[in-house]
């Protein structure tokens, strides 16, 4: 089953563009070693577009969408990243663009539409740990009960045999 998507930029620099998306854009990444760096993004869509007159099929585009598009432009400009035109309304949503180096350019823009919610593979790890931890404690907390009423059962005919030698030494005597 399909949980994803997994892009690829192919850039003249390579090392800048890796730089560029984090240091610029802040994304999440791991270091999988030798320089190579892996974005991770919490959510992914993907549209199939027309192709434009004059224009070849089979070419590629990547847009990052955002829920405010004048406050993130504005925060990646306090970064340094450079845009290409204001915002404007392309009526699925406010779109502009900026370069990553290597002459990567890239569309942001805040969608129009309603996105569904994004289920979460890691919150969905994290959800049933809790959940498996929940129903350990108190697993825990039943056998520690039971474990104490055992130990009181089994130290009641002890006291009672206690007592009844004492009350038949008292007799005795």
């Amino acid at each position: 089953m399909i949980r994803g998507l997994h892009g690829l930029f192919y850039s003249s620099e390579p090392e800048a563009a890796r730089e560029f998306l984090r240091d610029k854009l802040k994304l999440p990444h791991t270091d999988v070693g030798e320089g190579w760096l892996i974005f991770d993004l919490p959510e992914a869509d993907l549209g199939v577009h027309p192709v434009d007159p004059g224009r070849a099929g089979g070419s590629h585009d990547v847009s990052f969408y955002c829920d405010d598009i004048h406050g993130t432009v504005a925060d990646l400009k306090s970064r340094g990243v450079p845009f290409e035109a204001d915002v404007a309304d392309h009526g699925y949503g406010y779109v502009t663009y900026f370069t990553i180096p290597g002459g990567l350019r890239v569309q942001l823009y805040e969608p129009k539409y309603q996105k569904r919610a994004a289920s979460s593979p890691r919150k969905a790890v994290k959800t049933a740990a809790k959940a498996a931890k929940k129903t350990v404690k108190k697993a825990a907390t039943k056998v520690a009960a039971k474990a104490k009423q055992a130990v009181a059962k089994a130290k009641t005919p002890a006291r009672n045999a206690t007592a009844r030698r004492g009350t038949a030494a008292k007799k005795r005597r």
